[in-house]
């Protein structure tokens, strides 16, 4: 039997403005992947119900009260932007255990916020996003929007910066399969880090090894190299997107912007490889890599 990290096959799921046209298709997606979706946040729309393919799931006013009638413990935030802190920070007065944040071009004084309430609240929930895919362990549950089908249950954590490259390291160690994937983000401030997840990783009896994919910009990947030095005995292979990004430049995500040396793909593959991970020049290398690790294992 597999585990996972943060989302198990119990794991009960509520979704945060599950009227809009993201939070149907995705809810309808999750559920058809065979999560447990159990009802819907819309303040508006309380004490409605949203039926999907044959399946009723009500709305409920609040975070709090839909924990209360069917005992949610993870939250998937498909709020428009201007109202996403608001969604978060109603998440975390409710202490659910998980909110997944999948909005994007969410301003970063409201990250900002909500990030340190939940800290001055205790940090009793979990922060994965804003601007990601959200998490999925492949064969139990999938929360956001990552496809459900393109992966199997296996033995590897992935953690990543981007969504599409999260999707392809999927799809390319599809036949080895997944503990668990989850897709941070790459918003300049996050709330789960690269950091949290090789930690979660580590402690996680049915997982081997660790595929780490960062991306141009700030220094996460040098503060998980230092991580992964003290606290990480399982193997890590890596992947840091942009070594062609011209320097100056701001590449797809908002934090993946390059001043000086700090911050390039040559030096977080430097700190990476310094401390003993494997770094791939391209997602399909790095696939490569880490089927080597798995087959000596």
């Amino acid at each position: 039997m597999s585990m996972a990290i943060w989302l198990t096959e119990n794991s009960k799921i509520i979704v945060q403005g599950i009227t809009g046209s993201e939070g149907t298709k995705h809810g309808r997606r999750m559920l058809a992947s065979g999560a447990q979706v159990v009802g819907g946040v819309n303040a508006r729309k309380a004490g409605q119900s949203v039926d999907f393919d044959g399946t009723s799931l009500p709305v409920f006013g609040t975070v709090k009260e839909a924990m209360e009638q069917t005992g949610a413990d993870v939250s998937v935030v498909f709020v428009p932007p201007k109202f996403t802190k608001d969604a978060v920070v109603e998440a975390i007065d409710a202490e659910i255990p998980l909110c997944v944040v999948i909005t994007e071009g969410i301003p970063v004084h409201d990250t900002a916020h909500f990030w340190a309430y939940a800290e001055r609240k205790g940090n009793k929930t979990r922060i994965i996003g804003p601007n990601c895919p959200g998490i999925a362990s492949p064969g139990k549950s999938n929360a956001g929007i990552i496809p459900a089908d393109i992966t199997t249950p296996g033995r590897i954590g992935l953690v990543s910066k981007s969504g599409t490259l999260t999707y392809q390291m999927m799809y390319e160690l599809r036949d080895i399969g997944f503990t668990t994937c989850v897709g941070i983000g790459g918003d300049p401030v996050i709330g789960t880090t690269h950091i949290d997840a090789l930690q979660a990783f580590q402690d996680d009896p049915d997982t081997d090894a660790i595929v780490m994919i960062g991306e141009i910009g700030g220094d996460a990947e040098e503060r998980a190299a230092a991580y992964i030095e003290q606290h990480v005995t399982k193997p890590v292979v890596g992947y840091v997107a942009g070594f062609t990004a011209p320097e100056g430049k701001t590449m797809g995500h908002a934090g993946a912007i390059v001043s000086g040396s700090a911050g390039t793909a040559q030096a977080k593959k430097e700190a990476l490889e310094k401390v003993g991970v494997r770094v791939g020049k391209t997602p399909s290398e790095t696939a490569v890599l880490m089927r080597e690790i798995m087959q000596n294992l």
